[in-house]
């Protein structure tokens, strides 16, 4: 059975605004815990994301003991913070790509600091436990659920892979471009591509779907600007079914702790 190592372990708490890298993680239902359990919506619920709104990769989140500390990378307003488990606003529908599900309003002042911060009108909503929203029934296993990311619980990049695609650049690019939650080393470029299953300590992981790249990855994270790379690259290369592909989208069984240096084994290859 080939082995890799994990070498990066990112959450992305608030859906679209920067990620947090971790020593280690616990792996839940939804995935990492935190990960993307809150949102940011407009006016009539729908959910923000970079591919609109460019200048949302300016904020940035940070784990505090007590919650989570939101500050704006260019020192325009005093960081926020936001406690673990504390909402104060109704239940709404919420709407993120074609699913509707339950969310809670954090708070009016937590909502009003958002607007601020981005120039737009913005409500921070959080996915409470008895709010489910079902991974796609076409590629799910087992009826599982999902926070508010895009579709998976987990995406995985080979470090490899990435090499790879900035071998091809004139300048390179970091790996927040892709917003992975993990990845290897010591693998092959793009070798992710023919990983069916695998497991990395007792957690077992099925890829779905190869992950279909969109605008965000053009987005500079530290200053928002946006340029025509990587994906005019990738493009070049890594296309199928006319769509651009970068990382692979899992989903997972078990519970526990992952941690940087752990080895991911694969069990089968496609």
């Amino acid at each position: 059975m080939a082995v890799f190592t994990i070498s990066e372990i990112n959450i992305y708490p608030i859906k679209s605004l920067g990620g947090v890298s971790l020593q280690r993680a616990q792996v839940e239902e939804r995935g990492f815990r935190h990960d993307r359990r809150w949102m940011l919506i407009d006016a009539d619920n729908n959910f923000l994301t970079q591919r609109q709104h460019a200048q949302m990769a300016l904020l940035q989140v940070a784990l505090q003991e007590q919650g989570l500390e939101i500050s704006h990378k260019q020192g325009l307003l005093e960081p926020l913070l936001v406690p673990f488990g504390q909402t104060e606003g109704p239940a709404l529908q919420v709407q993120i790509w074609d699913d509707t599900c339950t969310a809670l309003e954090v708070s009016a002042a937590v909502s009003a600091w958002f607007t601020e911060a981005l120039q737009m009108p913005a409500r921070l909503v959080y996915m409470p436990s008895d709010s489910e929203r079902k991974v796609d029934p076409n590629y799910a296993q087992e009826n599982e659920i999902v926070g508010f990311a895009d579709g998976y619980p987990f995406l995985l990049i080979g470090q490899a892979s990435l090499n790879d695609l900035n071998s091809r650049l004139q300048e390179p690019v970091p790996m927040n471009r892709f917003r992975p939650n993990l990845v290897f080393t010591g693998a092959a470029p793009f070798a992710e591509d023919e990983f069916d299953s695998f497991k990395i300590g007792q957690i077992s992981f099925r890829v779905s779907k190869p992950c279909a790249r969109c605008i965000v990855t053009t987005i500079d994270q530290a200053s928002a600007e946006k340029g025509a790379e990587p994906l005019k690259t990738l493009a070049t290369y890594r296309v199928i079914n006319k769509k651009v592909m970068f990382g692979q989208n899992l989903v997972h069984e078990g519970a526990g702790e992952l941690q940087l240096g752990d080895e991911l084994v694969v069990e089968k290859w496609k």
